[in-house]
């Protein structure tokens, strides 16, 4: 095994060295998580909205189902994922499996809860702030969750967030569907696994780099995010 030192050196030598491979994982990364991001968003935020403001018999259960698939352990979604993407599922005809596509899938799945759960629980308190004027105004559904998606725009961010830092820590879901092979869906996290399974520390290491630069910027945006929603809120 390599000594310490010395991986460390090689892994930010490769690093500002924007070495190819190092950069095609790092690339590809990003591209998957932030597609399984919008992908989840758009459906999440939808979710959540229409959880928030509207009621209906069976919405408690709704909610727990909900508030539970937010725990979904990861590897248990990449089996049914990869069931259903098989030669031998029912997707199997659109050829998906092992492939980026499939992974934006899993991490959408993944993701795609926790941002509905999040984004529930901000406009429903919102929701209750303006529901008399709602009222008063007979505004319509459609047009009341816009207007409430748009004025917790800034705590929306902060959810949307966190569930890009959920997609770029996964691991198991997309070795799964992704399989982990080289410069096809190969991204950060797996190569961490793998490249470490095999004593090779620099690459793991300059990935290790980059994912803790990743969630160190998250976080301070999403400081930076609630900063600023409370200097909206009081101004």
């Amino acid at each position: 095994m390599q000594d310490f030192g010395e991986a460390f050196f090689t892994a930010f030598s490769l690093l500002f060295s924007f070495d190819a491979d190092l950069m095609e994982v790092i690339g590809l990364s990003l591209r998957v998580s932030l597609t399984a991001l919008l992908a989840a968003g758009l459906i999440g935020l939808s979710i959540g909205a229409l959880l928030a403001v509207t009621r209906f018999p069976g919405r408690g259960v709704a909610l727990v189902v909900v508030n539970s698939m937010m725990g979904l352990p990861p590897v248990v979604v990449g089996l049914i994922i990869y069931m259903l993407l098989s030669n031998a599922g029912p997707l199997g005809f659109l050829g998906l499996l092992y492939t980026p596509t499939a992974m934006i899938i899993a991490q959408a799945v993944l993701i795609l809860p926790i941002i509905a759960a999040l984004s529930r629980q901000v406009i429903e308190d919102l929701h209750n702030e303006y529901a008399d004027q709602f009222r008063s105004f007979c505004v319509p559904t459609g047009r009341m969750m816009a207007e409430l998606l748009w004025d917790a725009r800034y705590s929306l961010l902060t959810v949307m967030l966190a569930g890009l830092g959920r997609a770029m820590a996964e691991v198991g879901a997309v070795i799964i569907v992704g399989g982990n092979i080289n410069h096809l869906t190969r991204v950060m996290t797996t190569t961490i696994a793998l490249e470490t399974s095999k004593g090779d520390l620099a690459l793991a290491l300059g990935l290790g780099v980059v994912l803790l630069t990743i969630a160190l910027t998250i976080n301070a945006a999403v400081m930076g995010l609630n900063a600023t929603a409370k200097r909206q809120a009081y101004a």
